[in-house]
This record gives structure tokens, C-alpha cells and sequence, in this order.
């Protein structure tokens, strides 16, 4: 089976624009609540007509309902998911848990696809999302031809694959670059793409752009990955303008249909459509490094011809035309009708009974041509077969008005699909949570392994937090008994690891428990016994959410670093809670390697980004290689005291590039032991929050 062509829908003129390329479904955002906020998108009460404009013509509709929401906004999401389902919608694409289990609750009959905010690389997550009832899953941008294909023949839902548009330079659902510099916050739908800044490595940020990746084309592989079981390619660009939507899914769906590479003129096309210095498909190939970046200065004309021509050809014409088959009976003494099916469904119409022919009779070469004027329609008719008697009468006006009647019953029942077999429910109220006995405790994570230290474990840290890499160069056995030690699962990984993770956590001594950062990782730590903890990958933004890590088996669940504080006070603490109250926030977690691509292999030595301002940014070595970019300054809130009034069970030290020393004496400021604080430091969204 082909694969779908899934394309952006930015807009009312990108939707009709992708249809009437061919696109098989498309995906659009209603009001806030998706990752495109900045987009034109769709008021809710125009949500109905654009299913029905896109349903008439056959191509599905995707809601994008994948932000991080609050509290206070689950009761409108409640009010969209159900429209949506009433109005026909096919799926809706969610990252947070808490929207996740709301949507089966109030709208059961809506199918879900895990959006790429879900951070899904591997086959154990993909194959959770299914479990959990996820039709689709869409994979992360970074992942090869073979981790693709490893997941397609495991996974029981849908995959989707990113196929064109902008590269990430975060994985999707991983990034607070724009939150914490600017309060715009990628998971809430509002990046202003810090990454797409000059910036330096090692040296003061001049013209050049390391984190500014060339766009995906994977048009010359599409044989393949239809091959592996792809289910749907994704084509990015709900920003983009409709003349670039019609452009690269005409092209696509060219290529899809006839199932072949893109000629010269079709890739110079995709270029000229838009592009960043070229593009790439590294990541598909397996590959990465310097040749993947790219930038589109702000004077790059617009290929006028070309989008002129796109324009005008959808614009003259519906081009998505709809065939039908039609049976006409006019017959002596009984009314004459019409049948006419398209796409499995069938409606008719009755009109009046025929007369006795007094000069002419009514050929069926006549009542043909007249059935097959379907102008004005989208209706091409394809096949018509008649029942007629001889010597009768019909006039032209009863017969126009027949296939006028039938056609416009059969558009209500193209348009119409699903509506009438879904449910909409309310939402049940939430139970009460439990009343925290214990008082606020700290826990510290380390990211190496001289910060571990007796002076350390004497401030009295109730859990200890680990990088699993980190297990194999320190002992823990000194310290067993006086802490519990919490192994932190990376962000980023492959299928490949799970076995190798699920090993190191059976074999370490001295563990009590295992940070989670993702679906992925609950399959790898099923059954073992330590705690299971969500760390703050998990994105838990409202209380819904920490009730379905609860439902998951989790025992404490680390909230978003975007709540403000009077967000994180009014969670239900369905899960004992944790908060960072101090550290370098990460700001990126990164397939590609700057410090390699930038000043060659230098992990062993501090690195750092620099930005326009001459801030600086550590750029730190995680798992597989692979970037975390740390932030400039220093979240610091021992002076403040309204992390301990927020229902906290846990509050958080992460050290990253602090000293031993250091270590030990920020802990002590926290227990107010000394006055100690930092020269650059900032209260982070503890405050201020995001939009």
C-alpha cells in the first residue's frame, strides 16, 4: 500500500491548496492550543466547513492538538476535542499526557496519533504509544532508514515519517531554548527559533550559524520507505505560504503515485519552493555532521513564476474531482429516480412521474448527456446506466433537477462521514490527592562523577541522580545506606540500547530507583525493582498528566521547568512532586555534535556557545555522543520562598559544569547554612512563565 501524503494546512488557502495537489490528508491547528500558534489556522467555527471541503474531495483532516496545556485550559480542550469529533475529524496528533487521556474520555471515538512532541525514537516507545491505543506514531526527525524500518516491522500503530520541510535542531518536545531566553515557549507552540541565530563555539558568536540545519528532502527515497511499511510522509510548513504547500504536494504526490526518484526539474522545484543552503537527508542516511547546516538569508526572492503557476492551477479549477456512478430509472406509472455512488457511500433522489411522450420520446443518449452535467460540482460522472421505457416524457428541468437532488445528498454524505457514529462525553470530575505527609526533602543530580562526594552526601540528599553512563565510573558503595541513588535513563536513544539500559540497571548495585524521560523508557524498566520516577523529559505540565504517570507505575513524577510557581502550587499531587530550584536548565538536547562540527573532537575540555550578547551557553557531552546545551545563567531560587509552599515533595539541586566545591557549597545555601550566591544568575519561569 502507498504511503499517505500528509500535508500542512496552515491555513484556509494552504488547506484548499494542499487538496487540490493531492494531498491524501492534511493536518491544521484550531485557535492556541498547537504547535503552530504563529500560523493563520482555524477559528473553531470554521473547523466543520474545512472537514467538509476536504472529505468531499477524499483527503482526511488531522487536528494538531499537541502543546503542553494547564490546568485551567483542559476545559477548552475538552470543548475542542469534542467539535472535532463532531465535526469529523479523523485524528487528532497530542504530546501531553494529561490532553491524551482527556481525549479518550470526552471524545472515545477520535482516533489519537502521538505527535513527534512525544519524543518517540524507538521501537519500545512506539510499540507503548500502540498499547495505550495510538493509531499513529510519529517518529522523531533524527532517526535513520533502519531504526525507521526496525520500527515499522515491530510496531502494531501507523508510522509517520517527517519527509519534507525545517530540521529541528532540538528533538521535538526536548527544547526550552526559546522559553528560557524569550518566554516563548516551543512546547506551547510559540518558539521565535533561537536557532536560527548567528552563534559562536569556543569563540565570540560572528557570522556563522551551528545550529541552523538545511531543510529535510527525502523525495529521492520514497520507494523505500513506502517499501518498509511507512504509513504516512509528513510535509512541514504550516508557516509557509499556500503557493509553497501546492508546490511540494503536487510534487510529492507525482512521485508517490508513479512511485519514482524526482527528475531534475522536480528537485530544482523543491528548491526554488525553499530551501536552506540546499537540503539534506542525512539523518535518513545515517549521517550527520557540518554538511547538514544551512541558512536562507531574509532577501532570497521568491520564485514568482513558479508559485504563480501553482496558484493559478488550483485556483481556476477543482481539481480534486469526485467520480460517480449514476443509475437513472424512468419508468411507466411510478416517479423517476436516481442513484448515485462515489466512494462506497450511495444516496438517491425521486423525482415526478414520467408523462406519455406526445411528440418526442426521451432517448437515453439524452437522458445521459443531461445526467453527465455535473459543472459546478465537484462530481465527474464516470459510468451511467439507465432503465428507460419508450414513449415517454421528461423534461430537461425535472432531469437536472433529479441529479441536482442526488448529487447534493451524496455531497452531504461525503462530507458528513464519522459525525454520526461518535460520542461526546464530559470529562468525569478528578478524584481528590492524597494530603503530602512528608516534608520537602532535596534531592541533587550529578553529570560527573568527581561532583559525587562524602561532603556532598553529608548535606543529606534524599535521592542522588545518576546518568545511567555515568554507573560504571563511580562507587556507590560508600555511600550505600546514607541516600538512595536514582538512575537518569538518557533523552535520546535507539532501539538498539534498550537491552544494553534494561542490563546495566539489573547488574549496578546499590540503586533504589530509575528516572524515566520518555515513552520509550517504561518498556525497559518494567518489572525491575527499583522505583520508577518521571524525570522532567516527561513534560508533565497539568495534573491529568501526573495522573496518568500514576496510572503508568510511576512513584514521583519531576514537573516542567515552565510552570510558574503558582502553576506548580495548584497541581494535584496525584504523584509526589519534584522541582529544579537550582541549575543550568538544558536548554537543547542535540543529534548533531557542535563541539565536533565546529572545533573537532574537544569533549574532554569545557565548551561552551556563545550568542550575539556574549553570553555563554556550556555545551555538554550526554549519551551517544550527542549535545546538551546548558543555559547562560543559573537558575537560583534559595532566597525565595515560595518553592516551599508550592506542595513540593522534592525540591531539586541539578549540578552540571559546578565544581565539587561548589557542589557542596550551593547545597549548603540551600539548607541556609552559608549566604552564598551566584554572580549570574536567574529566577528562570519560576515567575515569569511562558506563553
Amino acid at each position: 500500500m502507498r504511503p499517505e501524503v500528509l500535508s500542512p494546512a496552515g491555513s484556509w488557502d494552504s488547506m484548499v491548496a494542499a487538496v487540490q495537489n493531492g494531498a491524501d490528508a492534511v493536518y491544521l491547528g484550531v485557535g492556541t492550543f498547537n504547535a503552530r500558534r504563529s500560523a493563520k489556522n482555524f477559528a473553531p467555527e470554521d473547523l466543520l466547513a474545512a472537514v467538509q471541503y476536504c472529505h468531499l474531495r477524499g483527503t482526511r483532516v488531522y487536528l494538531t492538538l499537541n502543546t503542553l496545556l494547564g490546568d485551567r485550559e483542559l476545559d477548552e480542550a475538552a470543548d475542542l476535542l469534542r467539535l472535532a469529533s463532531r465535526c469529523g475529524v479523523d485524528a487528532v496528533l497530542v504530546q501531553d499526557w494529561g490532553v491524551f487521556t482527556l481525549a479518550r474520555e470526552v471524545a472515545p471515538d477520535l482516533p489519537v496519533h502521538a505527535s513527534t512532541q512525544m519524543s518517540l525514537m524507538s521501537l519500545g516507545g512506539a510499540q507503548k504509544a500502540a498499547q495505550l491505543g495510538m493509531e499513529r506514531v510519529v517518529l522523531a526527525r533524527e532517526m535513520s532508514r533502519d531504526e525507521i524500518a526496525e520500527v515499522c516491522r515491530g510496531c502494531s500503530a501507523e508510522v509517520e515519517t517527517f519527509a519534507h520541510g525545517a530540521l529541528c535542531m532540538c528533538y521535538s518536545g526536548q527544547c526550552a531554548m526559546s522559553a528560557l531566553i524569550g518566554s516563548r515557549s516551543g512546547n506551547r507552540g510559540r518558539c521565535a527559533q533561537p536557532c536560527r541565530l548567528p552563534y559562536g563555539v569556543n569563540a565570540p558568536a560572528r557570522n556563522t550559524y551551528p545550529l541552523s540545519l538545511k531543510d529535510a528532502n527525502l523525495s529521492a527515497s520514497l520507494q523505500e520507505m513506502s517499501d518498509m511499511g511507512v504509513a504516512c510522509l509528513k510535509l512541514e510548513g504550516r508557516m509557509k505560504r499556500p503557493e509553497y504547500v501546492a508546490v511540494i504536494t503536487s510534487i510529492y504526490r507525482r512521485l508517490v503515485d508513479e512511485n519514482r526518484k524526482p527528475t531534475r526539474e522536480e528537485q530544482q522545484q523543491l528548491y526554488d519552493a525553499f530551501s536552506r543552503s540546499g537540503f539534506t537527508d542525512w539523518y535518513y542516511q545515517g549521517k550527520k555532521g557540518k554538511g547538514m547546516f544551512g541558512t536562507r538569508p531574509e532577501n532570497t526572492p521568491e520564485p514568482k513564476e513558479l508559485f504563480a503557476a501553482a496558484k493559478a492551477a488550483y485556483e481556476k479549477e477543482d481539481m480534486r474531482r469526485v467520480d460517480v456512478t449514476m443509475h437513472c430509472r424512468i419508468l411507466a406509472g411510478q416517479p423517476a429516480t436516481l442513484t448515485v455512488e462515489a466512494r462506497g457511500l450511495r444516496a438517491a433522489a425521486e423525482g415526478p412521474v414520467p408523462e406519455a411522450a406526445r411528440s418526442r420520446s426521451l432517448t437515453e443518449d439524452e437522458l445521459k448527456t443531461r445526467l453527465s452535467k455535473t459543472g459546478g460540482t465537484v462530481f465527474t460522472a464516470k459510468e451511467i446506466s439507465t432503465e428507460l421505457d419508450d414513449d415517454l416524457m421528461l423534461s430537461a428541468g425535472a432531469i437536472n433537477a433529479l441529479r441536482r437532488d442526488a448529487l447534493s445528498a451524496l455531497t452531504e454524505l461525503l462530507e458528513n462521514t464519522l459525525t454520526d457514529r461518535r460520542r461526546e462525553l464530559d470529562a468525569a470530575p478528578l478524584p481528590e490527592a492524597e494530603e503530602q505527609a512528608a516534608p520537602m526533602g532535596f534531592t541533587c543530580s550529578i553529570a560527573k562523577p568527581e561532583q559525587l562526594t562524602d561532603e556532598l552526601i553529608a548535606c543529606g540528599p534524599e535521592w542522588v541522580y545518576l546518568p545511567l553512563e555515568l554507573l560504571d565510573q563511580v562507587d556507590l558503595a560508600p555511600y550505600a545506606g546514607r541516600t538512595r541513588f536514582c538512575a537518569v535513563l538518557p533523552r535520546v536513544f535507539r532501539t538498539q540500547d534498550e537491552a544494553k539500559f534494561r542490563r546495566i540497571l539489573e547488574t549496578t548495585p546499590h540503586l533504589s530507583g530509575v528516572a524515566v524521560n520518555n515513552l520509550g523508557h517504561l518498556p525497559i524498566v518494567e518489572g525491575l525493582d527499583l522505583e520508577v520516577r518521571g524525570d522532567f523529559g516527561m513534560n508533565v505540565f497539568n495534573s491529568r498528566a501526573l495522573l496518568f504517570l500514576r496510572q503508568q507505575g510511576l512513584s514521583g513524577a519531576t514537573v516542567s521547568f515552565e510552570l510558574r510557581h503558582q502553576q506548580l502550587r495548584g497541581l494535584r499531587k496525584y504523584l509526589p512532586c519534584e522541582a529544579i530550584v537550582y541549575g543550568r536548565l538544558p536548554l537543547m538536547v542535540m543529534e548533531n555534535c557542535v563541539i565536533s562540527n565546529n572545533v573537532g573532537c574537544n569533549c574532554q575540555n569545557d565548551n561552551y556557545l556563545s550568542d550575539r550578547t556574549g553570553a555563554r551557553f556550556p555545551l555538554m557531552r550526554v549519551y551517544g555522543c550527542r549535545n546538551e546545551i546548558e543555559n547562560s545563567k543559573t537558575l537560583f531560587l534559595a532566597d525565595k520562598p515560595e518553592y516551599r509552599t508550592a506542595g513540593l515533595r522534592w525540591a531539586r539541586l541539578r549540578f552540571t559544569t559546578e565544581s565539587p566545591e561548589e557542589c557542596v557549597r550551593i547545597f549548603r545555601r540551600y539548607l541556609g547554612r552559608n549566604d552564598y550566591t551566584p554572580e549570574d544568575y536567574t529566577r528562570g519561569l519560576f515567575y515569569r512563565g511562558v506563553e
